[in-house]
């Protein structure tokens, strides 16, 4: 190999990691904005959304879920899902209770 093909591999070598350079600082300057509008466009307001999570153990997380304007905790883990109470105001049904005759 002579010189002047080793050079025009160094040259080519290097344009091309300038190339790769490029694109990377422009997907980090540019990329998140981009890509939140090509979501927001695309989709409709999302009804369910996970607000926050918090590892509690290896077996256990707590979630907080908002659906529809109003939040709700869940407890996940070992094979178990709890959710903590309904507001008073919730729509959603209380489980009927037993009531014996006395």
């Amino acid at each position: 190999m002579d010189f002047a093909e080793f050079a025009r591999a160094i040259f080519a070598l290097a344009v091309t990691l300038g190339l790769v350079g490029l694109a990377a600082v422009g997907a980090r300057r540019f990329g998140p904005e981009w890509m939140a509008r090509l979501q927001s466009t695309t989709r409709t307001k999302r009804r369910l959304a996970v607000v926050e999570t918090l590892v509690l153990d290896p077996h256990r997380r707590l979630v907080l879920v908002r659906c529809d304007d109003q939040e709700r905790l869940v407890l996940l883990g070992e094979g178990q899902v709890l959710m903590s109470p309904a507001p008073a105001d919730s729509p959603i049904p209380e489980a009927p209770t037993l009531e014996t005759a006395a």
